[in-house]
Parts: structure tokens; sequence; C-alpha cells
């Protein structure tokens, strides 16, 4: 079981240049790190409103992680 949490809705974003590149967006649930995959690739061209699509996913995804970080307490590890 995976601790990430993907960010839904990304699934249709592709290279603009036709390649089968995709992206992915997760919040580790236990220590709030965000993990961005860019998969099959090294590089992934993106249209404007995929690139605006990706930004919220990592704005969503920033907020989900302060949540988590709040909630720890300071002696807690951020080690899984």
């Amino acid at each position: 079981m995976s601790a990430f949490a993907s960010e839904p809705g990304l699934d249709d974003i592709r290279d603009a240049a036709g390649h089968d590149t995709e992206v992915d967006v997760a919040v580790h649930l236990h220590d709030g790190t965000i993990r961005l995959s860019i998969l099959w690739t090294q590089e992934i061209l993106l249209n404007a409103d995929d690139a605006d699509r990706l930004a919220q996913a990592l704005q969503r995804a920033a907020e989900q992680a302060r949540r988590i970080t709040a909630t720890r307490g300071p002696n807690r590890s951020t080690s899984t």
C-alpha cells in the first residue's frame, strides 16, 4: 500500500508534442512531501491549459501537505 495519494484528474494530460508522456502529482500522507512524476521521459511539453491544470494540482497538493504537517507534533519523525 502506497503512502502517496495521487491527484485525480491528471490522467489525460499528455505531452503536447505527441509523446506518450504523463504527469502525476501525489502527496505523502505521513510526512506531507509532494511527489511530481513525469512518467516515461525526463521532460514533458505542455500546452497552456494543461500547464494551468498541473499548476493547480501542485497548489492543491501544497495545501494538503501543509494540513498534514500542521497536525504533526514537533517531535514526530518524518521518516517512513
